[in-house]
C-alpha cells in the first residue's frame, strides 16, 4: 500500500478515536472524559472504584493522559492526540491502558471476553451494539464465542497505526453521543 494511503487512513481511524474521546464535542479531550471511561467501564461490569482491576485501569489511563497532553494544560486537542497516537505511543501507554481495560471486563479473569463482556466494555466506550457485534465476530477468528487479550490489543493496534483491522467495525458511529465522527477537527 502506497505511504500516502496509510497515512490518509491512519489519519482517518485517528479522528474516529478522538471523536469518541471527546464526549462534549468541544475539540478537546479533557482529563475528565478521558478517566471517565474507566468508570464507564467499571460501572457496565458491575465493578466498584475499589475494586483494584480498576484501580489499576485508572492509574494506567492517568499514565495515558499525561503522555497525551503535550502542553500540560488539562486538555489534549486534535493535533497533539494525532501527534501523538502510533505504535511508539501504543507500546509505550495505550496497551497497558486498554489491557486494564479488557481486564475489567473480563470478570473471570481468564484472558478472553465472552460476546456480552466484549459488548458491555466496547458500548461503555461510545461504541454502537451493532458495531461492537461485528468487530467481536471479526476478532473472533475461531468462531469459540471468546476474544483473546492480544487479539483485541493487535486489532486496536493495527487499527490506530494502518486504519486497518478487526477493530474497525466498533468505530463506525457513536451513538452515545448521537454523532458521527468528524473528518476535521
Amino acid at each position: 500500500m502506497p505511504e500516502r494511503a496509510t497515512a490518509t487512513m491512519t489519519d482517518t481511524a485517528k479522528q474516529r478515536i478522538f471523536a469518541m474521546l471527546d464526549r462534549d464535542g468541544d475539540g478537546a479531550i479533557s482529563r475528565t472524559e478521558y478517566l471517565e471511561r474507566v468508570d464507564r467501564a467499571a460501572a457496565a461490569m458491575g465493578r466498584g472504584a475499589d475494586d483494584p482491576v480498576v484501580h489499576t485501569a485508572r492509574a494506567a489511563h492517568e499514565e495515558v493522559f499525561a503522555d497525551m497532553d503535550a502542553d500540560h494544560d488539562g486538555r489534549v486537542t486534535f493535533e497533539e492526540y494525532r501527534t501523538w497516537a502510533g505504535h511508539d505511543a501504543f507500546e509505550r501507554s495505550c496497551r497497558p491502558a486498554l489491557g486494564s481495560l479488557f481486564d475489567v471486563a473480563d470478570r473471570d479473569g481468564d484472558g478472553r471476553l465472552t460476546r456480552e463482556e466484549f459488548t458491555r466494555l466496547r458500548v461503555a466506550s461510545s461504541n454502537a451494539e451493532a458495531d461492537a457485534g461485528q468487530a467481536f465476530d471479526d476478532l473472533d477468528t475461531d468462531g469459540d464465542g471468546l476474544v483473546e487479550r492480544d487479539d483485541y490489543l493487535a486489532g486496536i493496534h493495527d487499527y490506530v497505526t494502518i486504519g486497518s483491522s478487526p477493530m474497525a467495525a466498533a468505530y463506525r458511529t457513536l451513538p452515545a453521543l448521537g454523532r458521527t465522527p468528524s473528518r476535521h477537527r
